[in-house]
């Protein structure tokens, strides 16, 4: 499902118009990103929990000529799914 996809269904489900469905998609994503940018972690119950989580500096290799490469340390943003949506996705 795409973006387009998910307005329509928001939109359907909530019984918003196309246009509002996609205002509150934008903002949520806005808000989450935001969040994420200054550390903090978003739960939904239910759902599940967005997170930052560091990756340490390593060493990687590069396939084609076998040169080991440096690769630094940074951030990754991370989802961990609630046992809620686990159990309604397996049924």
């Amino acid at each position: 499902m795409n973006k387009t996809e998910l307005v329509e269904k928001v939109a359907t489900t909530a019984d918003l118009t196309k246009k509002d469905a996609e205002a509150a998609l934008n903002a949520f994503v806005e808000v989450l990103t935001g969040a994420l940018k200054d550390g903090d972690k978003v739960a939904l119950k239910g759902f599940g929990t967005f997170e930052v989580r560091d990756r340490p500096a390593r060493t990687g290799r590069i396939p084609r000529t076998g040169e080991t490469i440096e690769i630094p340390a940074s951030k990754a943003p991370a989802f961990k799914a609630s046992s809620t949506l686990k159990k309604t996705v397996n049924e």
